[in-house]
């Protein structure tokens, strides 16, 4: 199928072999090589579709995003616009890393500005917890680890995502190399740190429920960052939306008792600090995260569990082949043997049923 661009198209699908809709007339190919199948997704600013790249021989799906704000008047729509620009030099700037999707291109057609980036194929961890339930304590050391490195990558950027939640993490299928990777999408919410520079408030902008409280009156920071991903461990080992974890009243988070699996009294510990409402009671980098990660899994493991969690980890390997040129730090140890092999035997059959049923879609 070919999916029309034209906004105001009613009937925007078409044969696949169409090159212009038959309803509005509107050319089904970007660039004379962009071919949109169908829409996966609508934000504040835009909407994406899944693609296809005509001009390789393989056509390799893309992913098409359109500029195309819900928001009305002359000023905002402006910042829309300059939003989504930032977008695309944001994409161009931190694609380098092998787990941000890499932009393709970056153009205007017909007044609308158009961004193509790599296709992700894979489920977000949104879709991991609804489809397989809570996360226990090893995918959630991996998870940290995974992320941490990431965002240790675009705060050296300097810049803050300011979106960080289970919709915007997506654990890629497995590659040919038999592994999974853990992908950073959408900065279409991204700030560098540069343009905040004053006193002045920026915007408030981020997902309710995950926001941080300086990041909610227009004054992200890096720990801003660290703060979302804390409530999206929570959410991931219990189940429960941030707006039940949290205690207005309290001014707390209350997920301790929550968890679908114990953890850890030190885990529990580093993700209570991630969660601090005072600022300067948190974290203030990734790197500070990963060093008491570390000392977290230091201590002595049994062989099988190691096995065991090397496999694990290989699955969410941050290794891709086509950025080889970025060199990441060097991984984490194993986490310690804590009468968890069960939990691990259950995790290594989730993940089994995820293979199988990747290799039969």
């Amino acid at each position: 199928m070919s999916y029309c661009l034209n906004p105001q198209c009613l009937t925007p699908k078409n044969p696949t072999d169409a090159n212009f809709c038959l309803v509005c007339g509107t050319s089904l190919s970007l660039k004379d090589r962009y071919r949109a199948v169908k829409p996966i997704g609508q934000g504040g600013f835009g909407r994406t579709f899944l693609a296809i790249d005509e001009d390789k021989p393989s056509k390799p799906f893309c992913v098409i995003k359109q500029f195309f704000p819900k928001t009305k008047g002359s000023h905002q729509l402006a910042k829309a616009a300059e939003m989504f620009e930032r977008e695309a030099i944001r994409l161009d700037q931190l694609g380098e890393h092998p787990q941000i999707p890499a932009l393709y291109a970056y153009f205007s057609v017909d007044d609308r500005q158009y961004l193509v980036q790599e296709y992700i194929d894979g489920q977000n961890l949104e879709q991991e917890i609804s489809t397989y339930g809570a996360f226990n304590e090893a995918q959630i050391l991996v998870l940290l680890e995974e992320l941490l490195l990431i965002l240790q990558f675009v705060h050296q950027e300097r810049v803050i995502h300011r979106d960080i939640k289970p919709e915007n993490i997506i654990c890629r299928n497995l590659t040919e190399n038999g592994q999974n990777q853990l992908y950073l999408v959408d900065f279409g919410a991204a700030k560098t740190v540069i343009e905040q520079a004053s006193d002045r408030a920026g915007t408030a902008i981020g997902s309710t429920g995950y926001v941080a409280p300086e990041q909610a009156i227009g004054r992200a920071t890096y720990a801003s960052d660290l703060y979302s991903l804390g409530v999206t461990c929570a959410y991931l080992l219990t189940g429960i939306h941030p707006f039940s974890l949290f205690n207005p009243q309290e001014g707390e988070w209350d997920w301790h008792n929550r968890v679908s699996i114990p953890v850890r009294d030190r885990l529990v510990q580093i993700l209570d600090k991630m969660l601090a409402i005072p600022l300067n009671l948190r974290y203030q980098s990734a790197t500070e995260v990963l060093k008491d990660l570390e000392n977290l899994v230091a201590q002595p493991t049994s062989r099988n569990l190691d096995a065991e969690i090397e496999q694990l980890k290989r699955r969410f390997s941050r290794q891709h082949q086509h950025h080889s040129h970025y060199q990441p730090t060097q991984p984490l140890a194993a986490p310690p043997s804590n009468s968890i092999d069960l939990e691990l035997e259950e995790l290594e059959a989730k993940f089994l049923d995820v293979n199988k049923q990747q290799s039969t879609d």
